[in-house]
């Protein structure tokens, strides 16, 4: 079995989950059972600090989807952070990154994560292209 280590800090407005060690099919569920206990609310904005992980497989990606999944149906967010070269190139080829925001530093991530949304931009109303217009 693969060595597996996590820590869960609760921040104002945010919820660090730190994950050192291999993350594989061999321990993800004591990861995905530890997120569970760890988030205080389905809504919570998590960051993930991958910082110590130095493997990573299908199962471990897995976990982080399926976190990310649960999270966004409950208006929460999942953000990754700082993942080593193996990890990362995981992620890059899976195409993971586009759903979960990868940030290089955890102070990075977490910035990302306590700073607002911007509302969407609304185009002006320019032209007579209205009802009445002629």
């Amino acid at each position: 079995m693969s060595w597996l280590t996590y820590a869960c800090q609760h921040l104002p407005g945010v919820t660090v989950i730190a994950v050192g060690g291999e993350l594989d099919a061999t321990n993800q569920s004591r990861l995905d059972e530890f997120v569970r206990e760890c988030r205080q609310r389905p809504g919570d904005h998590l960051v993930f600090d991958l910082a110590e992980v130095q493997f990573m497989d299908s199962a471990g990606l897995r976990v982080l989807l399926n976190t990310y999944t649960y999270s966004r149906q409950h208006g929460g967010s999942v953000r990754l952070a700082a993942l080593q070269s193996m990890p990362a190139r995981l992620v890059e080829i899976t195409r993971i990154g586009e759903h979960l925001p990868v940030y290089r530093t955890l102070q990075d991530a977490l910035t990302a994560a306590l700073t607002p949304p911007e509302p969407p931009h609304r185009r002006p109303l320019t032209g007579n292209s209205g009802p009445g217009a002629a």
